[in-house]
C-alpha cells in the first residue's frame, strides 16, 4: 500500500490529502501539523475573525470529521524534526513514520522584527497564525494606539480592523509609498486615501529606528526621530517561506523549496506545494504567496503522485478586505510599463489595469467585479484588448471577450 505523509496542515496540505482521497487514492495518508487546530482558513485572521464577525469553527477548511471519515490519519500539535532521505522516513517526536511520497506544505513565517530593536518585548505581534491573533485581540479597543510597522496588504488590513474598532493608528513604511513591492502607484494612492479618511496616520519613506520599554512596549522612536507612545505594534513586514526542514535534509533551495514543473523536488519521492515551493513560469521561476496557488499547485501534485505528469500552469489571483472595499488581483503585474484606469459605476469603485506594452499583464478591481472577472479572463485566455477601449467607460466589458 502507498503510504503518503504529508508536513504542513495549511491551505495547500488539506487541499492535498482532500483531492488525493476525492480522485481515488486507496492508500495510506498521514498530515502532520505543528497547530493544535484543524487545517484553517488565515486570510479572515486579520479581517472577519480580528473583528469577532467569524467564529472559530467557520475557519476550519474542513469539519475535523472529516479526516477520519476519509481515512486520513490527522496528526496535531506535532512537528516534524527530520526527514531521513535514505530511510524514506520522518521525525515526529520519538516516532519514525515511513513514507513512500513526502510532500512539503510547510507554508511561510512572518518576519519579525530583531530583538536588538525591541522585537521580543511583550505586545510586539506578527499576524500569520490563531495564536498571534488571538494573543493581540484583547488589546483591540477603543483610543489604544497602535502602530503598524509595514505598508504591505497585512499592516493595512490590520490597520482597516483597527480604525474600524476605534483605536489611534499610525502606520509607517520605509519605502516611498505602501504597496510599493506589490502595486503600481495608482493602488497605492487609492488605499492610502481610504485610510487617511478613515483616520489613519500614514507615513511614508519612514522607518522604525527603536521601539521602547522595559519588558513591554510602551513607545516607538522612528527614524526622523520622532517618539510615539503606542500600546502595542504589529509588524507586517513580509514573509519567507518556510525551509528549513528541506534545506536541512538537503533539497534545492531557491527563494523556497526549487520544484520542477510537476511539484517535485530534488528528491523525486519528496513534493512540495504553496507558499514554501517555487517552480517554473514563463522562463523563469517565482514563488507565489496566495490562498488560490496553494490550493490548485497542492491538488496537481496530488493528481501527480497518481501518475497524471501534469504541468502546473499557475492563474493568479489574489484579493484584500479594507473597510468596505474589496480589491481582487488577477495576473502578475512584474515588468508593466503603462496603467490604464477605468472609472466604474458607484463611488470608490475602480479598476487599474496594468500593460506592458500591448500586453495585459493584471488588473487591480477595487469593488469592481465585473472588471475583475472580464480581466481574469482575458489574461487566463491571452487577450489583450486595446487599452483605450478599456479606459472608454462606454465600451461594455463583456465585449472585450469576442475580440
Amino acid at each position: 500500500m502507498t503510504n503518503v505523509v504529508v508536513i504542513g496542515a495549511g491551505q495547500a496540505g488539506s487541499s492535498l490529502v482532500a483531492k488525493l482521497r476525492n480522485t481515488g487514492f486507496d492508500g495510506q495518508i498521514t498530515l502532520i501539523g505543528k497547530e493544535a487546530a484543524p487545517p484553517y482558513q488565515r486570510p479572515p485572521l486579520s479581517k472577519k475573525y480580528l473583528l469577532g464577525e467569524m467564529a472559530l469553527e467557520r475557519l476550519y477548511l474542513r469539519p475535523e470529521s472529516f479526516y477520519a471519515e476519509n481515512g486520513i490519519d490527522l496528526h496535531l500539535g506535532q512537528e516534524v524534526t527530520a526527514i531521513d532521505r535514505a530511510g524514506q522516513a520522518v521525525t515526529v517526536g520519538d516516532r519514525h513514520l515511513p513514507y513512500d511520497h513526502l510532500v512539503l506544505t510547510t507554508g511561510s513565517v512572518p518576519r519579525r522584527l530583531p530583538a536588538a530593536v525591541g522585537g521580543d518585548l511583550d505586545g510586539v505581534f506578527v499576524v500569520r497564525d490563531l495564536a498571534d491573533v488571538d494573543a493581540m485581540a484583547p488589546r483591540f479597543m477603543p483610543a489604544k494606539h497602535v502602530l503598524i510597522v509595514g505598508g504591505g496588504y497585512i499592516g493595512l488590513e490590520a490597520a482597516a480592523v483597527a480604525a474600524s474598532k476605534g483605536l489611534k493608528v499610525t502606520l509607517v513604511e520605509m519605502a516611498d509609498r505602501i504597496l510599493q513591492r506589490v502595486a503600481a502607484p495608482e493602488t497605492s494612492d487609492y488605499f492610502r486615501a481610504l485610510h487617511i479618511v478613515h483616520g489613519v496616520d500614514i507615513r511614508e519613506g519612514l522607518g522604525l529606528e527603536t521601539l521602547l520599554g522595559e519588558g513591554s512596549v510602551t513607545g516607538a522612536r522612528l527614524s526622523d526621530g520622532t517618539e510615539l507612545a503606542v500600546d502595542f505594534v504589529i509588524v507586517g513586514v513580509g514573509i519567507t517561506p518556510a525551509t528549513t526542514l528541506a534545506e536541512m535534509s538537503g533539497l534545492m533551495i531557491e527563494n523556497g523549496i526549487k520544484v520542477n514543473a510537476l511539484g517535485q523536488t530534488s528528491d523525486p519521492v519528496i513534493w512540495a506545494a504553496g507558499d514554501c515551493a517555487s517552480f517554473p513560469y514563463n522562463g523563469g521561476r517565482i514563488r507565489l504567496e496566495s490562498v488560490p496557488n496553494a490550493i490548485d499547485m497542492a491538488e496537481c501534485v496530488a493528481e501527480n503522485i497518481m501518475g497524471a505528469e501534469r504541468t502546473y500552469v499557475p492563474q493568479p489571483w489574489f484579493w484584500s478586505d479594507q473597510y468596505d472595499v474589496k480589491l481582487q488581483i488577477a495576473g502578475l503585474n512584474t515588468g508593466y510599463d503603462r496603467i490604464v484606469t477605468r472609472p466604474g459605476d458607484a463611488e470608490g469603485a475602480t479598476s487599474f489595469w496594468y500593460y506592458k506594452g500591448a500586453q495585459l499583464l493584471a488588473v487591480d478591481a477595487m469593488n469592481e467585479p465585473r472588471a475583475y472577472m472580464v480581466g481574469k479572463r482575458l489574461i487566463e485566455a491571452g487577450k489583450s484588448p486595446d487599452p483605450e477601449a478599456v479606459a472608454d467607460t462606454a465600451t461594455d466589458l463583456k465585449t472585450l471577450l469576442r475580440g
